[in-house]
């Protein structure tokens, strides 16, 4: 991680400078940052100790509750002391080390939904081939791509921050060390390195969207031509749950990043990823185990063999 760059830290603004503020949103924040670990540390636990969730879906659902355990703890814990020093200090290589996993995480959860969607259109429009499609050996390999996929996107991503040379300021105007905010205070063309990236994420997105509205395009098709009325709450209530979560992931997502020009607009970027950053990774898990009659009944066995 070598980098000529004079600034040796950067001062993180937070989500907002009014100190009235400052302690209500410590206090949500520490609640949002709670209910995150233990929700999905729990549906993990959940998924692990039942044997009837041990199915294609509930492996994506387990590696997705993994990735949102993980990529909340990238950011919130520095977020959260933000709120009580008086300069959020954070090193270059620590500003490095957040962005790499950040994106790395962020990436994987976006190809991991992709591969949900494509298990949910085997799943009702080839349930005879199910089982044969969606082998263990395949779900492995697919969910190996998806984190070789987010790995290498982080490391081009990162590779390409290192390079820029930050000289004068070094106050991020953002509660972490994103993309966009450290365009901005670099002193040496970033032109390139935001076109090369833009195309890169751009590509990545219109790819997952394409194999996702393609799977639930096919799926949706089926549907029209079921027969049985059961067949059609079946397969809506087994896809209700991951449209939502693909809707608050890429709408969220979609708009934190498109790109700030002035004050304002910068303002509303970091409101929405919020949402995106904070907002999803808690939703997922209340999501999964809200609206899925499975993940109900294991936790009734579950409360069971505990309380027996």
């Amino acid at each position: 991680m070598e980098n000529d760059s004079s600034v040796s830290e950067f001062i993180l603004m937070g989500l907002t400078d009014q100190p009235e503020l400052q302690l209500p949103l410590f206090v949500l924040f520490l609640v949002n940052y709670t209910v995150t670990v233990m929700g999905n540390l729990s549906l993990m636990n959940l998924i692990c100790l039942n044997s009837n969730l041990h199915t294609p879906m509930y492996f994506f659902i387990f590696n997705l509750s993994f990735i949102d355990f993980c990529y909340s703890m990238v950011f919130t814990p520095k977020m959260l002391m933000g709120f009580v020093v008086e300069k959020n200090i954070i090193s270059f290589r620590g500003c490095m080390t957040q962005l790499f996993f950040f994106l790395f995480f962020v990436n994987s959860e976006s190809y991991v939904l992709t591969a949900m969607a494509y298990d949910r259109y085997v799943a009702i429009c080839q349930p005879l081939l199910y089982k044969a499609v969606m082998s263990p050996g395949i779900c492995f390999l697919l969910i190996f791509c998806t984190y070789l996929m987010g790995l290498v996107s982080a490391l081009f991503h990162t590779g390409f921050m290192i390079r820029l040379n930050f000289c004068d300021s070094n106050v991020i105007n953002h509660y972490m060390c994103d993309i966009f905010p450290l365009f901005r205070l670099s002193c040496s063309s970033t032109y390139l390195t935001e076109l090369v990236s833009s195309a890169v994420v751009g590509t990545a997105i219109i790819l997952c969207c394409l194999i996702i509205l393609i799977s639930y395009g096919m799926i949706l098709y089926n549907i029209i031509h079921m027969s049985s009325g059961k067949g059609w709450s079946k397969a809506l209530g087994t896809c209700g749950s991951h449209i939502i979560t693909v809707s608050l992931f890429y709408v969220t997502g979609m708009l934190a990043y498109v790109k700030p020009s002035s004050a304002e607009t910068v303002g509303q970027g970091k409101i929405f990823s919020v949402f995106y950053t904070f907002l999803v990774p808690m939703l997922n898990p209340l999501i999964y185990s809200l609206r899925n009659k499975d993940v109900k009944l294991a936790v009734k066995k579950t409360w069971k063999r505990l309380t027996c």
